[in-house]
């Protein structure tokens, strides 16, 4: 290992791997709907759905083997749909996390996010007690609303943002947060579900 070590050091695989990235970047930006100047999309990206339906502004950076999902149809139930999803200028998206739509996911600018976040407007069912007899994955989808990120959150490592909700901006969501309720501007919310642990503009 000392070996490959000299032969092949830490700073020239983040060299390498770096113009893979910038490689795949321009291979994989014309699936959707419009990219910006100076994004660097990381390798292993998942794509579902209709990908001309998300737009990537300026200077956005995405993680490695991401999901990205947005779904204009689901075949089992017969369902069809206009998502929209915009990932704004400078946005930062953490290494395997996933944002999925059937309706609307807006990041605002400078939006910071951690690894394995989730973000979703949609889930499969509306708990109602006729679906529930069904396989969870033949339910219809269903969204309460759009979910929208407002200028500069920081939102933490494996937290979830769940439909019809507003982060306000400037607000941190703290690591493992379940989002289920709107954010008011410059908060800190945590926990499960998240409840304002501070106001920052106090």
């Amino acid at each position: 290992m000392l070996v490959w070590a000299t032969v092949y050091p830490y700073r020239l695989h983040l060299k390498i791997s770096t113009l893979l990235d910038i490689m795949y970047t321009y291979w994989v930006s014309p699936n959707f709907n419009a990219v910006g100047k100076k994004c660097r999309i990381r390798r292993g990206l998942k794509l579902y759905g209709n990908a001309k339906c998300i737009f990537i502004e300026d200077d956005v950076q995405i993680g490695a083997r991401c999901v990205l999902e947005a779904y204009t149809e689901f075949q089992l139930a017969s369902q069809t749909f206009t998502p929209h999803v915009v990932i704004g200028d400078g946005c930062k998206i953490g290494t395997d996390s996933h944002i999925s739509s059937i309706n609307s996911v807006i990041l605002g600018k400078h939006v910071r996010c951690g690894r394995k976040i989730f973000i979703t407007d949609n889930a499969h069912g509306a708990s109602q007690r006729d679906l529930l007899d069904m396989p969870p994955n033949m339910r219809p989808l269903y969204s309460k609303g759009p979910v929208i990120i407002e200028d500069n959150v920081w939102i933490g490592e494996y937290a979830t943002i769940l439909p019809n909700v507003t982060i306000g901006q400037g607000s941190i969501v703290a690591a493992h947060a379940v989002v289920t309720k709107d954010v008011p501007p410059y908060s800190v919310v945590g926990g499960n579900p998240a409840k304002v642990i501070k106001c920052l503009n106090d």
